[in-house]
């Protein structure tokens, strides 16, 4: 079990009342179930973006925007608990998506979202639009649905986990050995080792480096992060996967048959400051399955 977060916090999911957030609603509801815990529906109605100038929205749009998002929740309650048999609460809150769910993850394991947004006539409470946003400043790891069929995926699909051998993707090594024993999944442990984004700096001509010795050092490095979580998780079957490619387009390849996805919200040789890297924005773009983003520890306290 992860250190760092409180075994007493729910899974936390955003509810906007599409498919898209139905779908999200699902994966959490199974999630909290296998956690033993409880799940948290939020609901931001999205009140300051309707401020025109200095003046609020009206009293009637206030009230309006309130019974819907009542309805969603309940909607969303009942999706849930046929789910699942968990404990379910629902919380709405007048401030804009991003920042309301934001400050639930504070207090969650994980905080979960659907792949896209409403879409309706208020974008501004699609979650779709938010995802980066919330995965870039949340405190606890966050988990982006979505995916044909995302919420459905066999639990005998496996775990997928990128590995570079940074601080960030050995949280996320514990989150994804976490998640694949709670379900009884393998688990891919995937490390690229060159990025073809640098190619034309490390041309043949310049860098003569042979296949096999830049084989054998992905798979020390590889071998050096996986030691002890076996001995910590005898459970859990784990696939050592090295390949030659860019981190985000193995990662992508391998969501078609996985079950969640687990990358660290930056990677090695990241900028500093950097909130997500481009390896993970591509992913909850463009993944298959569900996408966790695992943040860094300092910001999950």
């Amino acid at each position: 079990m992860n250190e760092v977060v409180s075994e007493n916090y729910p899974v936390v999911v955003g509810v906007d009342g599409s498919p898209s957030s139905l779908a999200a609603v699902r994966w959490a509801a199974r999630d909290a179930a296998h956690r033993h815990t409880s799940l948290r529906l939020v609901h931001a109605l999205g009140l300051p973006s309707l401020y025109v100038g200095a003046w609020p929205p009206s009293s009637e749009l206030r009230a309006m925007l309130a019974e819907r998002g009542d309805e969603m929740l309940a909607a969303a309650k009942d999706v849930a608990t046929s789910t699942a048999d968990i404990d379910v609460e629902v919380v709405m809150d007048n401030d804009d998506p991003a920042p309301v769910l934001i400050e639930k993850s504070r207090a969650a394991r994980l905080l979960v979202l659907g792949g896209s947004g409403h879409g309706g006539f208020m974008a501004g409470l699609a979650l779709g639009s938010t995802a980066v946003k919330v995965a870039s400043h949340a405190h606890s790891a966050v988990v982006v649905v979505r995916g044909e069929n995302a919420d459905r995926r066999p639990e005998r699909d496996p775990v997928v986990v990128g590995v570079d051998g940074s601080p960030l993707s050995e949280s996320a090594l514990s989150f994804a050995f976490e998640e694949a024993s709670l379900r009884g999944a393998p688990l891919l442990a995937v490390h690229t080792w060159f990025d073809t984004e640098a190619a034309e700096m490390l041309a043949p001509e310049r860098f003569a480096v042979e296949w096999g010795t830049a084989q054998e050092v992905a798979e020390r490095l590889l071998a050096e992060r996986l030691a002890g979580w076996g001995e910590k998780y005898p459970d859990v079957t784990v696939e050592r996967v090295i390949t030659r490619g860019r981190p985000h387009q193995e990662l992508i390849k391998l969501s078609e048959r996985a079950q969640l996805v687990v990358v660290g919200s930056r990677g090695r040789g990241g900028f500093a400051g950097l909130l997500l890297g481009s390896h993970s924005q591509a992913l909850i773009h463009a993944a298959r399955c569900p996408v966790m983003v695992v943040r860094p520890a300092a910001d999950r306290g």
